[in-house]
């Protein structure tokens, strides 16, 4: 049997209308994937009045998405751009720098692309949300 791993891993924590996530993606994002990720940020977002979020995406496992999970994460951006204050993607390979600049497109605060874990997770929780 073969088992392609594939998806996101995600961990959430809140303090009042602050929201920090951090994402790992690997393999070839679908979907199938977003129909579980966007539920758990809305539900993150839940009742909260004014919340922000800053969030740390590792992609160094991740091969890229599928068309339709590319408008998924688009869409995710348009819908929730406005509360994102920092976005850090962490990635080893060289195509994730433009996909950090396409997807600053989407959100009102910063996204910045790192090739070290350690300076990623500093940069994004360097300010207080």
């Amino acid at each position: 049997m073969v088992f392609n791993k594939q998806g996101f891993s995600i961990d959430i924590k809140k303090n009042e209308n602050e929201i920090f996530i951090i994402l790992k993606a690997t393999g070839k994002l679908t979907h199938e994937d977003y129909l579980i990720l966007i539920p758990k940020i809305d539900a993150a977002l839940q009742g909260l009045e004014h919340p922000e979020i800053k969030a740390l995406l590792d992609t160094t496992d991740m091969e890229g998405w599928t068309l339709r999970a590319g408008c998924d994460d688009c869409k995710l951006g348009l819908r929730h751009g406005k509360k994102f204050s920092r976005v850090a993607i962490y990635g080893n390979k060289a195509w994730f720098k433009y996909a950090a600049k396409i997807g600053a497109l989407f959100i009102s605060g910063e996204m910045k692309y790192f090739e070290n874990y350690d300076e990623a997770l500093e940069w994004v929780i360097a300010s207080k949300i």
